[in-house]
């Protein structure tokens, strides 16, 4: 058991990028579309390229989004408004036909003869106006317009003009009046009238809407069928009318389909082992080519991540209108990758990316074409991220590849460029305006994942941060020296291509525990009163080494990045405090060595590696009295010599051809600075 225990505690490392790559992975699958791929790749007007093609099984014809646009459109145009009768107001009107009859028509000026005749003409000309009904009339309707009036539970389709309109009134009374020859109790008729009508037939919009949306729903999306065995395009036939009409069905009728209990299994084994081995393959090249980062598992959770991520904002957007597809923005991820690692990594991350995408988009071979088109211009365009116009200037060069690009496959695909969509070029610029997003996406993601960019490598390098600012006070000598050994090795790291901003700021950090007991330390050293004098050799040798200690401690309170505190732990590896060394032997020829030498680590970057020859040579370079060019190769050959000789670069991916760079780069930035001549011979 203890056995087991020890073994778990030793491969933790390698469980947990297992533990990744089965939940990225069971993600990626989770995320994808749950039907099969068609696999046949075809265009309308290109010739069809593949065997025969029989249909596989029994499908439906699918109409096209022209097809059931036309039909819905057919079934608005014609859909009849519908109206209410509302019988109650109608009863209103002969209620108060009743009651105002008598004050109209007195006893005194009528007899009851005439009155009588009076009160049933009037009741007939109201049977008149609400038989269809009375309505306020909007101008929208006309007069041969079909509407649905709905009366209790009955229906019934009549013309719009049959309904009488409340400003036609004066017209259906006077018409009636002279019919029954009633003029001479016009005025008093009309003024009745139009004292008691109203409106009692009236617009129902919920009813209206209800059934246009039911007759909407009735549309079918297919016309006719295809039967298993017939032959859907033969080899060499043009994919055009009814043979891309019955691909295109096909093509759905796969897209569509959902899983059964089949097939379920079959699809979903296959897709687990085509992004099980694109993940792989993305973890190998880590472990071969970037070890560094694959023994990271912080890094190799942030690259992942930035995979899932992007599958999922482009699955979201295929399942939502995959015409959209091209607004996902897949040029952050290789910018960002390239921001906190290398170009390589990047581009080997998004190809990966991109084909894993290829098996849900449409016009798969259109798409990963585009996107790896795009990515290595991401790659080989953007540099230095910290300027902002580079980053605007290259996404401009992004979009325009990507519309150069689109416009080369619509040609292809059409022959011509008369019914072009330009609506899809809006698309790309919105691509290339979301890219723009990298730039704060930056910021979260070095403070999510404790991560390190080119941007905060700037603002670290600026000398007035408060912790410099701070050095250059208490120690300036040390502040010095740190701006020298900055520029060595920064000249250095762009000589065999290292990270030349990160060495730049190791450089300025590397000695920041030195401000504690600035005095120690001969750079700081104004006066000829040297404090060590009263020290023993081992108390000297204590303080010497203890400011790397206390420059961690210092860096790690102050929030500086572990990449750059790394500088401050390896920046003297595990070489000896030489002077004091000497200095004891001298007294005692049994001193113990470890109380002399650095604790470590010794180098294990190219970076850390430059670090440490630029600052030896520096601080050496300063014992020199009247230098002169051949004194300066000569020391510079020594001391890194010697650190060679002590095994310092032994965990530094560094070689012995780039060594023999950095040393002529050194040479010649001391020599600069001393304005030293070539020494001719005599």
């Amino acid at each position: 058991m203890k056995k087991f225990l020890d073994n778990l505690y030793k491969n933790q490392s390698l469980i947990y990028k297992g533990f990744l790559f089965i939940l990225t992975t069971a993600m990626v699958v989770y995320l994808f579309p749950k039907g099969g791929k068609f696999k046949y790749d075809f265009h309308k007007g290109k010739l069809w390229q593949y065997e025969t093609l029989y249909a596989p099984f029994n499908f439906a014809i699918h109409k096209t989004d022209e097809e059931i646009k036309q039909n819905k459109d057919e079934i608005e145009s014609n859909h009849p408004d519908y109206f209410k009768y509302d019988v109650g107001i109608r009863d209103l009107v002969y209620e108060g036909y009743k009651e105002r009859f008598n004050s109209y028509f007195t006893a005194e000026d009528y007899s009851e003869s005439d009155r009588k005749y009076l009160r049933s003409s009037g009741l007939e000309l109201l049977n008149r106006i609400y038989e269809k009904g009375v309505v306020q009339h909007t101008e929208q309707y006309q007069g041969d317009e079909l509407v649905n009036v709905v009366r209790g539970n009955q229906e019934q389709t009549i013309l719009y003009g049959s309904l009488v309109k409340i400003n036609q009134l004066d017209r259906v009374i006077t018409g009636f009046i002279k019919e029954r020859n009633l003029e001479s109790h016009a005025e008093l008729m009309k003024s009745l009238y139009f004292d008691i009508i109203q409106p009692n037939v009236f617009f129902d919009e919920a009813l209206t809407k209800m059934t246009l949306e039911r007759e909407l729903a009735k549309v079918t999306t297919t016309r006719g069928s295809i039967d298993k065995g017939k032959r859907i395009i033969a080899k060499g036939e043009v994919v055009e009318g009814e043979k891309y009409t019955m691909l295109y069905s096909l093509q759905k009728e796969y897209q569509s389909k959902l899983w059964n209990e089949n097939n379920y299994n079959w699809i979903l084994f296959g897709y687990i082992i085509l992004v099980g081995l694109t993940l792989l393959m993305l973890l190998l090249f880590l472990k071969k080519y970037r070890p560094e980062v694959f023994l990271n598992n912080n890094k190799v959770t942030f690259i992942f991540f930035n995979v899932l991520v992007m599958i999922f904002l482009t699955t979201t957007v295929v399942k939502f209108n995959s015409h959209y597809v091209y607004v996902v923005p897949m040029c952050i991820m290789p910018l960002i990758l390239k921001a906190f690692f290398d170009p390589r990594l990047g581009l080997f991350t998004h190809v990966l990316t991109v084909l894993i995408l290829g098996f849900i988009v449409p016009n798969s071979f259109e798409y990963v074409f585009l996107q790896t088109i795009a990515g290595i211009v991401t790659i080989q365009t953007i540099s230095e991220l910290h300027k902002r116009a580079n980053l605007f200037i290259s996404v401009g060069q992004i979009t325009l590849v990507y519309i150069i690009a689109y416009f080369a496959f619509y040609v292809i695909h059409e022959g011509n460029f008369n019914n072009m969509d330009w609506v899809n070029f809006g698309l790309f610029i919105l691509n290339g305006l979301a890219t723009l997003a990298a730039f704060p996406l930056i910021y979260i993601y070095e403070k999510l994942f404790s991560l390190v960019s080119d941007v905060s490598l700037l603002e670290l390098s600026d000398t007035n941060t408060r912790i410099l600012k701070e050095l250059s006070e208490k120690a300036p000598g040390t502040f010095h020296h740190s701006l020298q050994v900055a520029n060595l090795a920064e000249a250095a790291a762009n000589e065999v291509g290292a990270n030349s901003m990160l060495v730049r700021v190791g450089a300025l950090y590397h000695d920041i525990g030195k401000m504690n007991n600035p005095a120690y330390f001969t750079e700081n050293q104004t006066t000829s009163v040297n404090p060590h004098n009263e020290l023993s050799a081992e108390e000297s040798a204590r303080i010497i080494i203890d400011h790397v200690i206390e420059g961690i401690e210092m860096a790690k309170k102050n929030n500086i990045p572990d990449r750059v505190i790394d500088f401050i732990r390896t920046h003297h590896g595990t070489s000896l405090v030489y002077y004091f060394y000497k200095e004891a032997m001298n007294l005692n020829e049994n001193v113990d060595k470890l109380e002399f030498q650095y604790p470590g680590p010794i180098p294990f970057s190219k970076e850390t590696a430059i670090l440490m020859m630029a600052d030896s040579v520096e601080a050496a370079s300063k014992s020199l009295k009247n230098p002169t060019s051949t004194m300066i190769n000569s020391f510079v050959e020594k001391i890194v010599s010697k650190q060679i000789d002590e095994g310092q670069f032994l965990n530094a991916n560094i070689t012995f051809k780039e060594i023999e760079q950095i040393k002529k780069v050194l040479k010649r930035k001391l020599t600069n600075i001393y304005h030293l001549r070539i020494e001719y011979p005599e």
